[in-house]
């Protein structure tokens, strides 16, 4: 949320947009993450990372999926994060309302969390996927990722990459609405 909050603040169309990726990026990660992540309690009916482990080797569809959706909520290159990020660090760069020092200070904080989420993110996935204590669940609670898990999964995944390797399709949506705002109320 930081970052959207630092896109609108550059008052600049690149941040702008930047942005507005920035919010359709997250309510797919988003939805994608928390639908596996439900997925995992229905199979598990485990809510506790110290109770989880060795997911990886009973499930390796959604482990794939969950893998990949993680990457992509930490921008990886390719996916729909890493163009919004880009765009709100461009906008706030080049953007004439703030002084140098500001706009240093507002990258330098951002920085911090770009190093801590794959540090969370990352600690998370080992521990539920390849965690120390491998987990013993009744037979009738577990069943492997069906069709419709898998296709759900799918269905988001693909707009995140379709969104990261060509954005201009948001764009063409949101570019002249931005320019309307900015020289309307700036």
């Amino acid at each position: 949320m930081g970052f959207i909050i630092i896109g609108i603040g550059s008052i600049s169309d690149t941040g702008l947009n930047g942005a507005i990726l920035q919010i359709i990026s997250h309510g797919f990660i988003g939805a994608a993450l928390f639908f596996l992540a439900g997925t995992g309690y229905d199979r598990l009916r485990l809510l506790y990372l110290d109770q989880m482990g060795g997911m990886a080797i009973l499930m390796p569809k959604i482990f794939t999926v969950f893998s990949i959706l993680s990457m992509a909520s930490l921008a990886l290159p390719g996916m729909s994060g890493f163009v919004a990020e880009l765009m709100i660090f461009f906008g706030i760069l080049t953007s004439q309302k703030y002084l140098l020092m500001t706009k240093i200070l507002i990258i330098f904080l951002n920085t911090i969390g770009i190093i801590l989420t794959p540090i969370y993110s990352l600690s998370m996935l080992r521990q539920m996927f390849y965690g120390y204590k491998l987990f013993n669940t009744p037979n009738s609670y577990f069943f492997y990722s069906g069709p419709r898990e898998l296709f759900i999964s799918i269905s988001i995944l693909i707009p995140v990459i379709g969104i990261g390797i060509y954005p201009d399709f948001i764009f063409s949506f949101s570019v002249d609405k931005v320019e309307a705002i900015l020289s309307n109320f700036f």
